[in-house]
């Protein structure tokens, strides 16, 4: 995987797990901190899960496509 694509992976993991705990703030207002914390949390994720991230990528895919008008991160 290059490393372009390693980031964007984080990068969507980490969005996931950040509206996964249900922060007040969208991703795009959240704290530095809360998102590395998140970042963090997707690299963990992505090495334990390894070869099996790509199931994970496709389903939250679908479902960002499902709510097109819905911001990754945002509620609702």
């Amino acid at each position: 995987m290059s490393g372009v694509r390693v980031e964007h992976t984080v990068e969507l993991v980490a969005r996931a797990i950040y509206e996964a705990e249900q922060h007040a703030h969208s991703w795009d207002d959240g704290s530095a901190r809360s998102k590395e914390r998140s970042r963090e949390y997707a690299r963990n994720a992505i090495r334990l899960l390894n070869e099996d991230i790509g199931i994970l990528l496709v389903a939250l895919n679908e479902a960002l496509a499902e709510h097109p008008s819905r911001e990754p991160g945002t509620a609702g």
